[in-house]
């Protein structure tokens, strides 16, 4: 490696640094339980997150999205332990800087989260998604496209709406392919399962007056153009929420009847001042 590689790469991991650092004020909803999240997971599940980093920001606004970041659900095929964030590694995710690891779902404890599961995948061909993203633990990616790093320092580029999912596309460098989900996009076409592949009429069908009548063509698009927010959208996904599955009844949850402190600061906050009276008094509503 040249000189002006060096010095591209040390700038691209300041890059990637900073890029990777959370931001204040982040308050999950629904912060996930581990315990939960292992119980109702299966392999192949993906787990969506709302992301704290710098470059959530920039994802979440270009993708008009909550998910900033994807992660692929393996089980208990790697049998290791997160030395960082504890407890076993049952994801398998990319992260800038870090490349593609394995980690445990104790890492996202405090954020919203969300499981999105296969519809009728087969044993042979979710086992291949597996083995598809073991074999690239480790996989490193070079940081020294500074185009593909800077543009996430922009949260609100003055783009048009058609336009912010091709940004995270935009360029050749690896950067794009370890921040959008399409490592795991790749794993799911490897097995031609759909995500949201874009679907034509077969000829000759285009004015069929039933649906049945009608043959849909799928296109397998860009693995590139992927992102956490369309496998919330793909309608062959199913949204799975641990509170449901494990046998939700609202006759059981105790109210206090009042509305939350917390609540009445946020209003107060938000509402605009009264106008006065003449005589000093603040005006009725």
């Amino acid at each position: 490696m040249g000189l002006f590689d060096r010095g591209l790469e040390r700038i691209g991991r300041f890059l990637a640094r900073v890029l990777v650092k959370e931001s204040s004020g982040y308050k999950p909803y629904t912060p996930s339980d581990p315990e939960t999240l292992s119980r109702t997971l299966e392999p192949g599940d993906i787990l969506l997150i709302e992301g704290n980093q710098f470059v959530s920001a920039s994802i979440k606004y270009l993708t008009q999205s909550t998910w900033s970041h994807a992660a692929f659900y393996a089980g208990d095929v790697l049998a290791c332990e997160d030395a960082r964030f504890g407890g076993p590694c049952v994801l398998i995710e990319v992260n800038l800087g870090e490349g593609c690891v394995a980690t445990s779902l104790a890492r996202y404890r405090s954020y919203n989260t969300r499981i999105c599961r296969p519809v009728g995948l087969t044993k042979e061909d979710r086992q291949q998604i597996i083995d598809f993203m073991v074999a690239k633990i480790g996989l490193q990616y070079d940081t020294r496209n500074i185009f593909d790093l800077l543009r996430y320092f922009f949260p609100t580029p003055p783009v048009p709406v058609r336009w912010r999912r091709r940004m995270l596309a935009l360029g050749s460098g690896d950067p794009t392919r370890a921040i959008c989900s399409s490592l795991i996009a790749q794993a799911f076409q490897s097995v031609h399962y759909p995500i949201l592949p874009e679907v034509t009429l077969a000829p000759g069908r285009a004015h069929a007056d039933s649906d049945h009548a009608r043959r849909e063509i799928l296109h397998i698009r860009h693995h590139s153009l992927f992102t956490p927010r369309d496998f919330d959208l793909s309608p062959y996904f199913r949204i799975v929420k641990p509170t449901i599955e494990f046998g939700f009844d609202y006759k059981k949850l105790s109210w206090s009847g009042k509305v939350s402190d917390k609540d009445i600061l946020r209003t107060q906050a938000t509402l605009p001042d009264r106008p006065e009276s003449r005589d000093g008094d603040t005006a009725s509503p």
